[in-house]
């Protein structure tokens, strides 16, 4: 049995009774987790994060007094360490989720409510492996010689040279992504001369208003993508929850976007892989993958993909990521032509497009 220093150990924070025991519950069913207390409120938070000190922080979005992204705040700025939001799957949570992200929080996940019972199954394997990556993330920070190691087996990257400019790209992106996804697509130019796909791991209800706040940010068009529109250069498309997004040729040479349910045996939907190899197919030594911070191995297959019909491939590196999962896989297998910092994306992407508007090494 684990002993309890080499357990996580976590404070949940909610002003829902029955929420805190489903927490509570969910979390103690890990062997290598343990709740070390909880909280009805930011303040009783804050006052137990000095006595207890916990690994990681589960915190509700909205609460009475002094609300989620106030007690994240104040944790962030007095008591830095992992906090993973719980969130209502509502358009005002959604937002003030995106707004918890960039103020700091790791990760979230949505409390899937029906009329009468929290889905608990639904959201127990996501809210486990989140507070796991979360207090890894952590202690890597605390003790980077630890953690920071090159994939195993693979020289760093060389240059390659293009054989045609890059027409689209293709980018795919998980934990971590909301606040990586707003530092570099705001640096693209307004008249970025390719479209850019985006499948970001994400729950239903949460993309759309990601995409109008990414938008507002952005000097290119933002939107939540829909079937059979068709893909323009200078627009980002991000993939809805619940549908893999494709793309495909009409008859009169345009690109269209396909949202629809299949392959259904697919861990995540939308699905990274799903996507790039629809985007390999299409247009072959002119597609550009680009794989982010994200947990698990999506994109891999999309990216060998891409890889294999000659388009370019860009991984984010190491010290840049959130989570160090989807880029280490692509990196480990061979297949990315530039391992790159996250700020160094939107050069690579405007010099794969061979941009001349703007100066670029």
């Amino acid at each position: 049995m684990e002993s309890p220093k080499s357990q996580i150990r976590v404070l949940i924070v909610d002003d829902s009774a029955f929420m805190r025991m489903a927490l509570s519950r969910m979390i103690a069913s890990d062997a290598n987790l343990r709740v070390v207390a909880t909280a009805a409120s930011g303040i009783e938070a804050l006052q137990k994060i000095v006595t207890l000190d916990p690994d990681v922080i589960t915190l509700d979005v909205e609460m009475p007094g002094l609300d989620g992204l106030e007690t994240l705040r104040r944790i962030m700025a007095e008591f830095p360490r992992p906090v993973i939001m719980v969130s209502a799957v509502t358009l005002k949570d959604a937002v003030s989720t995106f707004k918890a992200l960039a103020a700091g929080a790791f990760d979230y996940v949505p409390k899937q409510l029906s009329s009468m019972s929290l889905d608990i199954l639904d959201i127990r394997e996501d809210l486990v492996a989140k507070i796991k990556v979360a207090a890894e993330s952590q202690r890597s920070t605390d003790h980077p010689t630890l953690q920071r190691r090159p994939p195993r087996a693979v020289d760093l990257p060389r240059k390659k040279s293009l054989r045609s400019a890059t027409a689209i790209v293709a980018l795919g992106i998980s934990t971590g992504g909301p606040t990586a996804l707003e530092k570099i697509l705001p640096v693209l130019p307004v008249d970025l001369p390719v479209p850019i796909l985006v499948v970001q791991h994400m729950p239903a209800g949460f993309t759309a208003p990601f995409a109008e706040r990414l938008n507002n940010l952005c000097a290119v068009s933002v939107r939540e993508a829909s079937h059979g529109e068709v893909v323009q250069a200078g627009a980002v498309y991000i993939a809805p929850a619940g549908y893999h997004m494709t793309v495909g040729r009409s008859t009169n040479s345009q690109t269209l976007i396909c949202l629809g349910f299949k392959p259904e045996n697919q861990v995540h939907v939308p699905s990274v892989d799903v996507m790039m190899q629809s985007v390999a197919t299409a247009f072959q030594s002119q597609a550009m993958g680009v794989v982010m911070t994200g947990m698990g191995s999506d994109g891999a297959q999309g990216m060998t993909a891409i890889h294999r019909e000659g388009g370019f491939t860009v991984g984010q590196d190491e010290q840049s990521c959130a989570v160090y999962g989807m880029p280490r896989v692509c990196a480990e297998m061979g297949i990315l032509d530039r391992i790159v910092p996250l700020l160094q994306i939107p050069q690579e992407i405007l010099r794969a497009t061979r941009y001349r508007k703007t100066r670029v090494d």
